[in-house]
């Protein structure tokens, strides 16, 4: 059976091609997030919450201030003191104020936050894997470095207070 051979594509103008990288990275960001937010919402979570109790996993016992977090978070959100009061009426994390600087409230991962994440870290391992199983290690790390280049040049620095 003979193959059908795809045409190739004519090269497009640099404006042309930034334009169609740029829409390319959008879609297939929402196509990846569409997914991991049907998955969340079995939980109740949003995609924001759960990125929070990640960072708050990572974090350990000490926790984090709430604009250390906002710095770590994948999308920024604009209410983050609102985000975290959501979560913390859920019973998802905890805050604190400091024991050395009373002025800053640390915030911590919950046993329930923890216990949360943990019954998802199996599903997202197994959606990540659907999602991108069918590029090969190598073209991953390649895609991984790719994207990281293309972020650095206009992610803003985010300091913590």
């Amino acid at each position: 059976m003979l193959q059908k051979r795809t045409p190739a594509r004519k090269p497009l103008a640099p404006e042309t091609l930034l334009e169609d990288v740029f829409v390319n990275l959008l879609r297939t960001a929402d196509a990846l997030a569409r997914g991991a937010e049907v998955l969340l919402k079995s939980t109740g979570l949003s995609s924001a919450q759960y990125n929070v109790l990640r960072i708050l996993r990572g974090a350990g016992s000490e926790g984090l201030a709430c604009s250390e977090i906002a710095c770590r978070m994948i999308s920024r959100d604009p209410d983050m003191t609102r985000l975290l009061d959501r979560m913390e009426s859920r019973g998802l994390i905890a805050r604190a104020r400091g024991k050395e600087d009373r002025r800053v409230v640390k915030t911590c991962i919950t046993t329930e936050g923890l216990r949360v994440l943990e019954k998802l870290d199996a599903p997202v391992r197994d959606l990540h894997h659907r999602q991108l199983h069918h590029l090969p290690a190598k073209q991953l790390q390649q895609l991984s470095r790719l994207l990281e280049r293309a972020r650095s040049n206009g992610e803003s620095s985010c300091s913590p207070d």
